[in-house]
């Protein structure tokens, strides 16, 4: 595998996106390096090209579950762990599509109301 080819995760990753990329909302995207899916600018998952683990990010609590059954491991990216990210083995890619789904609807609810822009008003 040359550096630039995808890894089976990634070629999953995509897959599961691809749905999602629907959206108009929803793009494409790099973070640190590794692709990723961004909700209007926000990103929210991610594959790490190096494990071809899906990375997520949800809520601590949901994480931190994750973590303790055994079924994610921390995102910890330079040794500093990220609490809302959690990193997803291949092994698990049946559940990536329902975190997918979870980690875009938290992404939805983080998102501030645009603000409108007000125009002055001609004189």
């Amino acid at each position: 595998m040359t550096e630039n080819e995808p890894t089976r995760g990634e070629n999953r990753f995509w897959a599961l996106a691809e749905p999602l990329l629907q959206r108009a909302d929803v793009t494409r995207s790099t973070m640190m390096g590794f692709p990723c899916l961004r909700l209007n600018g926000e990103f929210f998952a991610s594959c790490d090209r190096r494990t071809g683990d899906l990375v997520v990010k949800l809520d601590e609590a949901t994480v931190t579950r994750l973590i303790d059954a055994g079924k994610a491991e921390p995102f910890a990216p330079n040794g500093r762990r990220f609490r809302e990210w959690a990193s997803v083995p291949l092994r698990r890619s049946r559940a990536w599509r329902s975190l997918l789904d979870e980690a875009l609807c938290l992404a939805a609810e983080r998102e501030p109301p645009r603000q409108r822009v007000r125009r002055p008003t001609p004189r």
